[in-house]
Order: structure tokens, then sequence, then C-alpha cells
């Protein structure tokens, strides 16, 4: 078997880049459940659009403070959006980092926008029409993205692990979709009965998106031990994240068939706490 070669160290990402990747997950994958259901136009999803709504913005403008922070210098990161010596827009179509920065701005933007909409009415009803509607098209493309582009960006590089795992965005994005949809699971009022028609729209999406990320990490390891480099992944540390990351996909199969062997609460925070776990036995598993 001819095993990858790589030629790069390792980034040295710490718990900020870790928190970054979870929550622009969480972010991404609210924006698009939450346009999801807005734009089906059924009354009976506008409250759960809507609290989808408000969580993503909180959750993204999170990131470009850790992005910051990781950074170390924080005035590196306004390079990445201005050229400091033409002093034009920093942009390289060819670059996935810049392709990403650029994503998560353009992201951030219509995440506002939905968020205002949604908590001052004048806004809200401007939203309400064809503007509305693209603002929501728009970004549900964008919110996708930077759902899968974390993943991407870790497959494009050199480094093991990551870029023997091709997968690496689809799972990634899977994995925020069924984060986003346990979240939401656990913001939205479970005792109001106007609610259960949505409660029970995200409990089989986040069933169908488990299923999803399952098939995707069976995909990735299997590249990975076509690689050679599996073994980063399952040190002690790496089998208990594995573990937790099982656990997570498991659960919602589990909570939303006939057995319930969970509540809803203990079951979303199992989801969210295996989303975590996932991106943390990537990122530090290739760093090993």
């Amino acid at each position: 078997m001819l095993l990858a070669e790589h030629f790069v160290k390792a980034p040295n990402w710490t718990w900020y880049i870790l928190a970054y990747f979870f929550l622009a997950g969480l972010s991404g994958g609210c924006y698009a459940i939450g346009a999801l259901l807005r734009l089906t136009g059924r009354p009976s999803y506008e409250k759960a659009s809507r609290v989808a709504f408000l969580a993503a913005f909180p959750l993204i403008i999170v990131c470009p403070l850790l992005l910051t922070i990781d950074l170390g210098q924080p005035s590196k990161f306004w390079h990445m959006l201005v050229d400091s010596a033409g002093g034009g827009l920093n942009f390289k179509y060819w670059s996935p980092m810049s392709l990403g920065v650029w994503a998560l701005g353009a992201y951030s933007g219509f995440a506002f926008l939905s968020f205002v909409g949604e908590l001052l009415a004048p806004v809200g009803r401007l939203l309400s029409g064809f503007l509305g509607r693209l603002v929501l098209v728009l970004g549900l493309v964008f919110g996708l993205f930077v759902g899968a582009y974390t993943g991407v960006l870790l497959s494009v590089s050199n480094q093991p692990v990551w870029s023997d795992g091709w997968p690496l965005g689809g799972l990634f994005l899977a994995s925020g979709l069924s984060g986003a949809a346990a979240l939401l699971l656990l913001l939205i009022p479970a005792r109001r009965e106007e609610m259960t028609i949505s409660l029970r729209a995200l409990g089989e999406a986040d069933r169908y998106f488990g299923i999803l990320e399952a098939v995707l990490i069976v995909l990735f390891l299997v590249t990975v031990a076509a690689a050679g480099t599996i073994g980063k992944l399952f040190n002690l540390v790496g089998v208990l994240l594995w573990l937790l990351v099982l656990v997570g996909v498991a659960v919602p199969l589990l909570t939303h068939s006939r057995a319930r062997s969970f509540s809803p609460v203990a079951s979303s925070l199992l989801v969210l706490l295996g989303v975590l776990a996932l991106r943390a036995v990537v990122i530090f598993g290739a760093q090993s």
C-alpha cells in the first residue's frame, strides 16, 4: 500500500479554532434550517424559523473574535480583507482561506439582516416580500458554505489525516446541521401546542442528518485508513472522543424512534457533545 506523503508542520491549532469550527457549524446549520422552514411558507413553521434566525447571528458573531485571538496579533485579521500595501480589497478566489473569510463576512451580513428582521417589525415587513426571499436564499447558500467550509479547508491542506479525508466538508456540514437541529430542539418551548409540528419536523430532520453523518464518518475513516494515517485518530483520547461522536450520532435514532430511550433535552445535549467531539478528534488528532 502506498502511503500518503506530507510536507508541512502542524499548525498547532488550539481550543479557539475548535470553538470556531463548532460555533460556525451550528450557526450555518441554524440559518439553513430556519431558511428552509420559512421558504416552505407554512405558518406552523414560523416560530421555529424565528428561533433559528435569532440563534444563528449570535453564534456566528463570536467566530471572528475567536479567529482574531488565535492569530495572536489581531491586526493581521484585517490583512485578510484589505491589502495593506495597495489599500484595495484582498480577495483571492484561488485561496480557500480568502474565500472562507469573505464567505464568513457575507454570511454574517445575511444572518444579521434576518436577526434584525425578527426583532424589529419595520425590518421584518421589509423582508416579507421578494427581498426577504432573496435574503433567505442567499443566506441559505452562504450558511451551507460556512457549515462545510471548515471541513473543506482541512481537506485541501497537506496535513496528515486532513488532506487524506476528502469527505470532511460534507461530514462537517452534516454534523453541523444535526447539531443545529438539536440546539433548536433545546431552544424551542416544548410545552407550547403550536410548536408541536415544528418540533416533530426538527426531530425527523435530526434523524436524517445523523444517518448522513454516520455514512460520511465511515467514508472519512476509510479514506484515512487507505492513506495509512488513521492511527493518529485512535490514541487513548481519540478513542474516548470517537465514543462521544458515536453516541451523538446514535441518540437521535433512538430518541425519535418508538422506543424513546432518552429525554429530548438529554438527547440534544448528547448530539451537541458529539458534534464538538468530532471536530476535536479531527483537529487535534491530526496534530498529534
